[in-house]
C-alpha cells in the first residue's frame, strides 16, 4: 500500500510537518510514515522511545489509517528518497525553520537535496505557518515551460481533498507575441481540464515586471493563497543534481507551504 511519507527530526518543523501529513493522510485514506535518518553512531533506543512517545500524543488523530515510523542511517535526503520508493509513496512532507533572525531566507540543504532528488511530490511546511487556516486556496503558476502544466493534476487533487479553489495565474515572461501565446494556451487547456474534473478554480494572466518569483508570490499575496504549486525546473551538473532558480527562489522566499514536483518526459497533462 503506497504512504505517505514524513521526513522527521524532533524539530519543530518536523512536528508541524506531522500534523499536516497526518490530515493529508487522513483525507488519502492512505497510511502515514515517519522517517528518522540517525548519525553512524547515534543510539536508536532513545530515538525509538520518543518517536512512539509523540505518535501516541497524536494517534487519536488518525482516522482509520495506519502511522508507523522506520529508522535509517545515511545521508537524510537519500535515505527518505530511497524509503519513497520502497514505499511507493504518493507524497513526502518535510518541515523547515520559521522565518526569523538571520535564518529567515534558508531553509536548509538536506530539504533542498530532498526535492531535488524525490522522484514523488515534495510538500514543504514552514514551523511558522499559520495551522488554524484551512486550504483554501492554491496557486497554480503557469509559464511557457513545457512541463509548466505537469504540476496541475497534484494540485487538483489537493484541491479535491481539501475543497480548495485552485488559482491559475498566467506568467508573461516577455511581450513577444509569440510567448503569451504558449502561455495562453497552455491556460485553456488547464482551464479545460479543470472544468472536467469539476475543481473549482479561477484563472488571470499577468504580466511579469520584475521575475517569476517575485510576481508569484505577490499573486499568492494578493488571494491570501495557502499552498503553491511548483516544478522543480531541475538542472544537472558533473557532481549533483541541482534545484532551478526559480524552485529555489520559491522555496527560500515564501511562508506558504511549497508543493513540488519534478517534470517528467510526458505528453499532456499526467502520466
Amino acid at each position: 500500500m503506497s504512504k505517505v511519507l514524513v521526513g522527521f527530526d524532533f524539530s519543530a518543523g518536523s512536528a508541524y510537518a506531522v500534523d499536516l501529513a497526518i490530515d493529508i493522510a487522513n483525507r488519502m485514506r492512505t497510511d502515514l510514515r515517519l522517517v528518522y535518518v540517525k548519525e553512524r553512531d547515534q543510539d536508536e533506543g532513545p530515538i525509538r522511545e520518543e518517536i512512539e512517545r509523540r505518535n501516541a500524543g497524536v494517534a487519536h488523530l488518525l482516522h482509520d489509517i495506519v502511522m508507523d515510523y522506520v529508522i535509517r542511517e545515511g545521508k537524510v535526503s537519500h535515505e527518505l528518497c530511497q524509503q519513497a520508493k520502497e514505499d511507493d509513496a504518493v507524497l513526502i512532507v518535510v518541515g523547515t525553520h520559521g522565518m526569523s533572525g538571520f535564518e529567515k531566507n534558508w531553509i536548509g540543504r538536506n530539504t533542498y537535496r530532498t526535492i531535488a532528488e524525490s522522484e514523488v511530490p515534495v510538500l514543504t511546511i514552514r514551523e511558522d505557518f499559520n495551522f488554524n487556516k484551512a486550504l483554501e486556496r492554491i496557486v497554480v503558476p503557469l509559464d511557457s515551460t513545457a512541463d509548466t502544466r505537469q504540476k496541475v493534476p497534484h494540485a487538483a487533487r489537493f484541491a479535491k481533498l481539501f475543497g480548495s479553489e485552485l488559482h491559475i495565474l498566467g506568467l508573461y515572461t516577455s511581450d513577444n507575441k509569440s510567448i503569451k501565446h504558449i502561455v495562453d494556451g497552455y491556460v485553456r487547456m488547464v482551464d479545460n481540464y479543470l472544468d472536467k474534473a469539476e475543481v473549482k478554480h479561477v484563472v488571470k494572466c499577468v504580466d511579469v515586471p520584475k521575475n517569476l518569483t517575485v510576481t508569484t508570490l505577490e499573486y499568492a499575496d494578493e488571494v491570501d493563497a495557502d499552498m503553491i504549486a511548483i516544478m522543480t525546473e531541475q538542472e544537472s551538473s558533473l557532481t549533483s543534481l541541482l534545484l532551478g532558480t526559480y524552485a529555489q527562489q520559491m522555496l527560500t522566499l515564501s511562508h506558504r507551504p511549497i508543493l513540488s514536483i519534478r517534470p517528467e518526459e510526458v505528453n499532456g497533462l499526467a502520466k
